[in-house]
């Protein structure tokens, strides 16, 4: 069995993604974020809002998604530059990466997170960035393996009245 095709996003895709994304939230943040708010996400509300900021993705924004089989979209990624409160910097940034929850684990994460990695570096970028949730033991596990490592930083947002903290990964790039 071949491993999954990695290729540039169209805007057909945002369906597909949009499941596979709200699907990822309700399954790996259970217990890190408000029942009701994961309950309340919509595929159909994700889609129209993942096509419009397909559509004005400024430059240097990269959508992938993984390709299994007679091209069945089963993960997605994003990655530009990182964004350090409202100014760019020359640093790369994984934006988001899902992937389909029957999926997990079958090497679909890893072959986006290497072509995420490969285009950022191929453009220049010293290192890359993530955001990851504190609680997320999975993820976290998953791009320590990759060779990120939690470098220090926190921060947390509010979801529904409650703090959601995250905890920011790098990793140095080569060129």
């Amino acid at each position: 069995m071949s491993g999954p095709v990695v290729r540039e996003m169209t805007l057909a895709d945002c369906d597909r993604v949009s499941e596979i994304r709200v699907r990822g939230w309700q399954s790996a943040y259970r217990g890190l974020m408000p029942q009701p708010y994961l309950d309340g996400l919509g595929v159909t509300e994700d889609a129209e809002r993942r096509r419009a900021s397909f559509t004005r993705a400024p430059a240097g924004v990269v959508n992938l998604v993984a390709e299994v089989g007679a091209g069945e979209v089963v993960g997605w990624a994003c990655h530009g530059p990182y964004r350090d409160g409202g100014q760019l910097t020359e640093d790369a940034e994984l934006y988001a990466m899902y992937v389909d929850t029957g999926r997990l684990g079958t090497g679909v994460g890893r072959a986006l997170l290497q072509e995420s990695v490969r285009r950022c570096s191929a453009a220049g970028h010293g290192r890359m960035l993530l955001w990851v949730l504190r609680g997320n033991a999975r993820a976290r596990r998953f791009y320590e393996r990759a060779g990120f490592a939690a470098d220090g930083a926190e921060e947390a947002s509010e979801v529904d009245g409650v703090s959601v903290p995250e905890v920011r990964y790098a990793r140095a790039l080569t060129g």
